[in-house]
């Protein structure tokens, strides 16, 4: 059976590189975030992140909404875990409205209310791939993560995990290469047309993309997987909410164990979604490379209609790359013909197309500290966006140099 989806939104005010805001940033099933550096991309997808699993967790059942309330709760152990803690000073107001749950926090305060008599029982797959994602693949010991952050560790888990479940041959959306996994010896293995080599020796758009695309697959396919399981029942649901007041019990336990301990026991759970938050996906790729891996994303994102991914980034040929999947879905509404189809295909895989009602694209400006959703032209994101602008802006620079040539010599 599909999943509706239903959006969440955020507002976001005077927290780190964000000022003076007053309009809600809508979430949908395709969200990107584009803008200079600091100009406060990841820190509003490491917000909507907390914030789905802060209401993934009340809906489950671990915590009521008093835990969440709890004096510097919020600041100290889930703004901790994406390292933005310190971002929060004296005017900080972010609102967040979920399917179930509403959060405010204010005056340096959280307010949590429940905006369902009946919450909704639909439980989402939240992973958020960090830009710093390459370094799992260069390094050879994963002891060495040990200073890093805990956002990082659990996507190191979860990149462990992917690989175990890689069997025989495992095809890369770029460049025709695969993945061999050496179980015996736990090395992954980048194999191309004429070579074969470690991950750790593999070009640096390989250790990044990897991690992304492995981790991003195993965790859809999981989700249709479950989708065909049967829910838990009511004993093993009492028996689950007395080992999760064990957990939180364990005082030898810390907040981070606490929290892995939790994740582990919650697979036992349905999950009917994944939501899927990447860091710059465009990360030391070629343009070409680039084209590929978003309709690989593109493709995860539409195995459910209840799937969302959200991205953050500088390349100008990510948004430009998605007015195509836009015009491909375009094309193929009402009867169109089978043999025209087809030669759509041929240009971008419809399987990886993208609805223009359920596509956001914000901007977000370092020097002010606002955002603002990009205007769209028949659904399709507009030409007049700080990225395009940027390549406009050094064919401007090229023109006027051409100006003086003459006198130059």
């Amino acid at each position: 059976m599909q999943k509706v989806l239903i959006m969440s939104r955020i507002r976001v005010q005077n927290f780190g590189p964000i000022k003076e805001n007053a309009q809600w940033i809508e979430v949908g099933k395709v969200t990107l975030f584009i803008g200079n550096q600091g100009s406060g991309k990841s820190t509003i997808a490491k917000l909507i992140s907390t914030f789905a699993w802060m209401e993934k967790s009340l809906v489950r059942g671990d915590h009521d909404t008093k835990f969440f309330e709890r004096k510097s709760k919020f600041k100290n152990t889930f703004l901790t875990y994406h390292r933005i803690q310190n971002y929060i000073n004296a005017e900080t107001d972010i609102e967040y409205v979920g399917t179930s749950y509403t959060f405010r926090f204010r005056n340096n305060a959280l307010c949590v209310e429940q905006t369902q008599l009946s919450p909704a029982t639909e439980l989402p797959q939240i992973m958020y791939v960090p830009a710093e994602r390459n370094f799992l693949t260069y390094i050879e010991s994963f002891k060495e993560l040990k200073v890093a952050s805990p956002s990082l560790r659990e996507f190191k888990d979860e990149y462990k995990n992917a690989q175990k479940n890689i069997r025989g041959s495992y095809e890369l959306p770029i460049d025709g290469a695969g993945l061999e996994y050496d179980r015996q010896n736990d090395i992954l293995h980048v194999r191309g047309r004429d070579y074969k080599l470690r991950i750790s020796e593999a070009s640096s758009g390989y250790q990044s993309l990897v991690p992304l695309y492995i981790v991003s697959m195993n965790l859809a396919k999981s989700i249709l997987h479950r989708a065909d399981n049967a829910d838990m029942t009511e004993e093993e649901r009492v028996r689950y909410k007395r080992l999760i007041a064990e957990i939180y019990d364990n005082k030898r336990l810390s907040e981070e164990q606490r929290r892995t301990a939790i994740n582990a026991l919650s697979d036992r759970f349905t999950k009917t979604h994944f939501i899927n938050i990447v860091e710059e996906p465009e990360q030391n790729l070629f343009p070409t490379s680039q084209w590929e891996m978003l309709g690989s994303l593109l493709d995860i994102n539409n195995m459910s209609s209840g799937n969302q991914l959200i991205m953050t980034t500088h390349s100008p040929y990510i948004i430009n790359y998605l007015t195509v999947f836009v015009k491909a879905y375009n094309l193929c509404r009402g009867g169109v013909p089978e043999d025209v189809k087809q030669q759509i295909n041929s240009i971008v895989p419809l399987r990886s197309v993208v609805d223009p009602e359920t596509l956001y694209v914000y901007e977000l400006d370092e020097v002010n500290g606002t955002y603002s959703r990009l205007e769209t032209y028949k659904g399709m994101p507009s030409d007049e966006n700080y990225l395009n602008n940027s390549l406009a802006d050094s064919n401007d620079k090229f023109a006027k140099l051409l100006d003086l040539e003459d006198l130059c010599r």
